[in-house]
């Protein structure tokens, strides 16, 4: 009885260079750069430092002449507190693909993690960053401006998906100026006429929050954040893979 031969494939694909599931992809990258933040703490210093100081220089100039006016108080602390996310997020979370490009690890990210789980996995890091902030700016302004927050709940919900869409804008900005010289300009040249129709709703709606208005009367304005956010993030994600590969 003739012995039965066993076919093989002429070729095997190490497992070290497989594509892993989508899942692990984006929990790898991050991790990664999770543990270098913490490790380098650059994004981190720069959000607090920038978030303290204008707060700081804003409460010690303004405080005592908005203190008698409080009709205009609150739109005033919403306006604060979201110019402060905006620049303290251009200075902080900028750097997420021009590290990479410094270090030599962006053409290892090309090579080992689909484009898709790049952006989300930086994407849900700065989302967090700008949780944080939120928490930390929102915390200074209550302590040195005297903010009030009628309604907590609105001001949570406002701030996270407000964070969502800036943090799609700012991640997919990042690639694009990755490599350009003049990053800085060019990053707030960019992101500025992205960013001002959101950041105009954010501060109604955080206005809102802090005075203590409806549901009802805030609930456009929660509906334009949250389109903004999906909008922006699935755009992002769309466009990812022609700047990533470019």
């Amino acid at each position: 009885m003739a012995k039965q031969i066993e076919r093989r494939p002429a070729y095997v694909e190490p497992s070290r260079f497989r594509t892993p599931h989508m899942g692990r992809a984006i929990w790898a990258v991050l991790r990664k750069d999770v543990r270098s933040e913490l490790r380098t703490r650059y994004a981190l210093n720069a959000l607090a430092m920038f978030a303290l100081t204008i707060v700081l220089v804003v409460s010690f100039y303004l405080g005592p002449r908005l203190a008698p006016r409080e009709s205009i108080t609150p739109a005033i602390q919403a306006t604060l507190l979201w110019v402060a996310l905006f620049f303290a997020a251009l200075t902080g979370l900028g750097r997420a693909f021009v590290h990479e490009e410094e270090v030599q690890t962006a053409t290892f990210l090309r090579l080992n993690a689909p484009p898709a789980a790049v952006f989300v996995g930086k994407w849900l890091l700065n989302v967090i960053l700008l949780m944080l902030l939120s928490v930390v700016v929102t915390a200074l302004l209550g302590l040195f401006l005297n903010m009030r927050i009628a309604n907590v709940l609105m001001l949570g919900l406002c701030l996270l998906l407000g964070g969502f869409g800036l943090a799609a804008t700012v991640t997919l900005l990042a690639a694009v100026i990755a490599k350009a010289s003049a990053r800085s300009a060019l990053f707030a040249a960019l992101a500025f006429p992205v960013v001002f129709p959101q950041l105009v709703i954010a501060m109604l709606a955080t206005e809102q929050a802090l005075t203590g208005a409806p549901w009802r009367a805030a609930l456009p304005q929660l509906q334009g954040l949250g389109a903004y956010a999906v909008a922006m993030t699935a755009a992002a994600l769309f466009l990812f893979p022609y700047v990533w590969d470019a």
